[in-house]
């Protein structure tokens, strides 16, 4: 069995009822991710292509996101793990704990409801080789 994951997403951007309680979330689970914060400021902050920005945000035009499901890759099944209780502790809910998934052989993760209620994944697809870290985009 062979998966193809590509550069499909551009970007995506969470409008958030609450921009505090979501950035403890997230600044906590992109730590674990070895993910940084690219920047914020007193209405939005990103990392990588996640933007997370409060209604009043220039982008949002003073309307909320839906509830969305979106994944982080991980490095191995114990930062699966660590996202998990990391999340949990800086607000997420549970919505699936840490264990094998019946997607395809060797996928393990977990599933977190951030401030928001959108479904947080982290999942590691199992020993595999990719094709390159990331994509580089200059200009």
């Amino acid at each position: 069995m062979e998966l193809y994951r590509g550069r499909l997403i551009d970007h995506i951007q969470l409008v958030v009822r609450d921009l505090k309680a979501s950035r403890r979330f997230y600044c906590a689970v992109f730590e674990v991710l070895g993910i940084p914060i690219g920047g914020e400021a007193q209405d939005y902050f990103w990392a990588d292509e996640l933007f997370v920005s409060s209604a009043e945000s220039r982008a949002a035009l003073g309307v909320l996101t839906g509830r969305h499901h979106f994944a982080f890759q991980t490095k191995d099944r114990a930062m699966v793990d660590a996202f998990y209780a990391t999340g949990l502790a800086a607000g997420g809910k549970d919505n699936g704990a840490p264990g094998e998934r019946p997607y395809h052989p060797g996928y393990y993760a977990c599933f977190l409801l951030d401030p928001d209620g959108n479904n947080i994944e982290a999942v590691f697809h199992g020993e595999a080789k990719r094709s390159a870290d990331a994509v580089e985009i200059s200009f």
